[in-house]
């Protein structure tokens, strides 16, 4: 005798075939995924039309219901099952208000649970990425030769920080693949128009156009693209910004991944492909693979290793309270930001809900990190304003990597870094009233000034760590310490 069919219920993250076995599928729009906090409008966007194509993919297969919330569609119904939901509200919901649900393991990574947990176990608190992704490597045989990775070394990082080219107003690449939106897009803004003005939802940021994928057909154009045009130049200057360049050599494939419409093994199979037919180099395909199989991967790992426990009172470095992220950050108004890296940033965030990950991390977290924002809060931040902000994915990233406020659990030390290092990287300082050279005076750059002053504050937290041993001993020795921490501490932010 076999078990009744069971109805798949579909959920955030999860809106491509990847996740459908064939069969009814239930797939719930609950209103509560929009309402919690005040998210980005473009993500709202970006999530509901997805759920909405998937719909209208899966034809009379799909029972499509709206509701307040996600329990008003679980209670009372007994034919369900779920693949494992991406964050830890909707598993606790689906086994709670759905107690008769069959739940199946989770898809749309690379490693699966039980195998992250068989290379964790008796690894102490503290991992290293970097062994996590050579064990993948050598597992799935991408870009190695035998036994040995491809060119001699797992990690081509160290080839892929070049600053961008000198005086260039951008990369020189056509425009990004852009999607056409349709009747469904059509749909999503009126009502999204709608709960807005009944005072339902809160909106922040600027929803102009649909500049990302929400279905496999999408993503798949998407992913051609970027493996035809901008692979080629993503290793190079996967580490550098320009002010007019918002998109460079990225992919934009984070939101298809995390919508469920691409599977990360598409997506790295074509890009290793480029390398062997010999379209693209090895540094640049490389660290495309390290960033979906191996980070991407990881923190979502870490999300359920490390336990709801994770950040949960996580405070800033330094022995002071954290401070409440400031009108103009949460509202992303960067009217009167005067640096202009970070108005560049905060600017791009409301355009488009989306940075890379240099803006993300040596720029705003960076910002955030001097300044000692609350982390718990800019986690939530980064979760809300991001298209492709998760549950899953911004604690490791956040908590973890950009604040070191975890104990040192994701990073072996802080990434916190003074204005010397965004001059190189970024075409912003030479149009900056702030001199990125000084820390004392009124041109002195803020995050140059507010690096030593953050050093400062922080210096108890960090003497044991070897890795700041150096930029501690220059601290000490700083004839006008006492003056820049004065400084920093009365000069108005930002």
């Amino acid at each position: 005798m076999t078990d009744a069919p069971r109805t798949r219920l579909v959920l955030p993250g999860q809106y491509g075939p990847q996740f459908d076995d064939g069969g009814p599928a239930l797939v719930v729009e609950a209103r509560e995924f929009f309402t919690a906090r005040p998210v980005h409008r473009a993500k709202a966007h970006l999530w509901l039309s997805a759920l909405r194509h998937r719909v209208r993919e899966l034809g009379d297969r799909a029972e499509h219901v709206r509701v307040d919330r996600l329990r008003d569609a679980l209670v009372g119904r007994t034919d369900l099952e779920v693949v494992d939901p991406p964050s830890r509200l909707l598993r606790g919901q689906v086994r709670h208000w759905g107690h008769d649900t069959r739940v199946l393991p989770s898809r749309g990574f690379v490693t699966s649970e039980d195998e992250f947990g068989a290379w964790a176990t008796g690894r102490g608190d503290r991992f290293l990425m970097e062994t996590f992704y050579e064990q993948v490597r050598r597992r799935e045989g991408w870009l190695m030769d035998r036994d040995a990775p491809v060119g001699g070394r797992f990690s081509h990082d160290a080839d892929n920080r070049q600053p961008p080219p000198k005086g260039a107003m951008s990369l020189g690449l056509p425009d990004p693949w852009w999607p056409t939106e349709d009747d469904v897009d059509d749909e999503v803004r009126h009502d999204l128009d709608r709960w807005e003005r009944d005072g339902l939802v809160q909106f922040v940021g600027r929803d102009d156009r649909r500049r990302f994928a929400v279905t496999a057909a999408e993503a798949e154009a998407a992913l051609a693209d970027f493996i035809e045009v901008r692979l080629g130049d993503f290793g190079p200057y996967e580490d550098a910004v320009l002010t007019n360049d918002w998109t460079m050599a990225h992919s934009l494939l984070s939101v298809p991944m995390n919508l469920g419409v691409l599977d990360p093994r598409t997506a790295i199979t074509a890009a290793v492909s480029a390398y062997e037919d010999g379209s693209a180099p090895l540094g640049s395909v490389e660290g495309f693979v390290r960033q979906v199989a191996g980070w991407r991967d990881y923190v979502w790992h870490l999300y359920w290793w490390f336990g709801e426990e994770y950040g949960a009172s996580a405070a800033p470095l330094g022995n002071e309270p954290p401070h409440r992220l400031p009108r103009w950050w949460r509202e992303l108004d960067a009217s009167e930001v005067e640096a202009v890296c970070l108005s560049t940033a905060i600017d791009g965030v409301a355009d488009h809900g989306w940075a890379h990950h240099i803006q993300r991390l040596m720029v705003l977290g960076n910002w955030a990190l001097q300044r000692g924002y609350d982390p718990v809060q800019l986690t939530e931040w980064f979760t809300d304003v991001f298209v492709d902000g998760t549950d899953w994915v911004m604690p490791a990233n956040v908590i973890g990597m950009s604040q070191h406020a975890d104990g040192g659990r994701v990073a072996t030390k802080p990434y916190a870094a003074g204005g010397r290092y965004i001059d190189r990287m970024t075409d912003h300082c030479g149009s900056c009233r702030f001199d990125p050279t000084k820390r004392l005076g009124e041109d002195a750059c803020p995050f140059t000034a507010g690096y030593w002053a953050f050093l400062d504050r922080a210096e108890p937290d960090l003497r044991g760590n070897p890795r700041m041993t150096q930029p501690l001993r220059q601290l000490r020795g700083m004839a006008d310490r006492e003056q820049v921490v004065s400084q920093e501490a009365r000069r108005r932010t930002p």
